[in-house]
């Protein structure tokens, strides 16, 4: 159980509930930001002592049967739901390192598949295979040292390298919420793994806007559907994402393809030809 990091994430989600919104009404001198705690305590069905003791990081484990009632009190989704439990103790926990070993299988296939740009990341985000149009589509990840390779890196420090951008996508923003988001849910799962709470820790270091996200607590990432990227060779291309789970290894195989026929799909194949040194975004 980590008490403080549950206790964090339980006052993140109070305060961002308004009285309204769980059935309350407002009233004319509410200082609070959200919830107070004794509303959040009623309507969890606990004592408010033992809810403030649990914000504070003093309680003892709660039971399953508390953090339901805490989580229909505080209106939290699947995701965040599980993230509730995980820090609580009460679910399973990675206390392994993070596997960065793919399989063979999984490169072969990525080798195979005919305009798809196609990657394998691990859970904090290193890229760790992927095929010859990912790196005409993205860059040359072959000539990068592994540290380089990792797209958390990459969102949230290439930036302040001059010249360098997350690949000219569109939705750089939203990419960054969505790592952050992510990351958080990493580090859960793997709270001992030097590796993961190294690059949390380097990140809110670094990156102010890092940094600021964490802060939010936030934990359930919006699926990316399409993609948009500015490409210096062939201009912008709209691709389909797709993110298929390799659970054995908790790691992401990350497709991204176009509808056949479209200018998107053509630029694809014309990348195909070019090969890794076109995904430069520093010309």
């Amino acid at each position: 159980m980590d008490k403080q990091a549950l206790g964090a994430f339980l006052r993140s989600r109070r305060e961002r509930l308004r009285p309204q919104d769980v059935g309350l009404p407002s009233g004319p001198r509410r200082r609070t930001p959200g919830l107070r705690r004794e509303e959040a305590a009623v309507l969890a069905h606990i004592s408010t002592e033992y809810y403030i003791r649990l914000e504070q990081g003093r309680a003892p484990r709660p039971s399953g049967e508390v953090l339901a009632g805490i989580a229909g009190a505080l209106r939290l989704t699947d995701a965040e739901s599980d993230h509730l439990h995980i820090l609580a103790g009460t679910a399973p926990t990675r206390t392994r390192l993070h596997r960065r070993d793919v399989r063979p299988s999984i490169v072969a296939l990525i080798e195979r598949l005919p305009q798809t740009a196609a990657f394998v990341i691990s859970p904090m985000f290193e890229v760790l295979a992927w095929n010859d149009l990912a790196a005409a589509l993205m860059e040359d990840f072959a000539r990068l040292a592994p540290e380089d390779r990792n797209l958390a890196r990459r969102a949230f420090l290439a930036p302040e390298r001059a010249g360098a951008t997350v690949y000219g996508i569109s939705d750089a923003a939203e990419f960054r919420h969505h790592v952050v988001m992510e990351l958080r849910a990493t580090l859960a799962r793997y709270p001992t793994d030097p590796a993961v709470t190294g690059l949390v820790d380097e990140l809110c270091d670094a990156s102010p806007d890092f940094a600021r996200l964490w802060e939010r607590n936030d934990v359930q990432a919006a699926q990316m559907l399409t993609k948009t990227f500015r490409h210096p060779v062939v201009g912008e291309i709209t691709v389909d994402c797709d993110m298929l789970t390799l659970t054995d290894r908790d790691q992401h195989l990350v497709l991204y393809s176009a509808p056949q026929g479209s200018p998107s799909a053509e630029a694809l194949a014309l990348l195909n030809v070019l090969g890794a040194e076109a995904g430069d975004y520093r010309r």
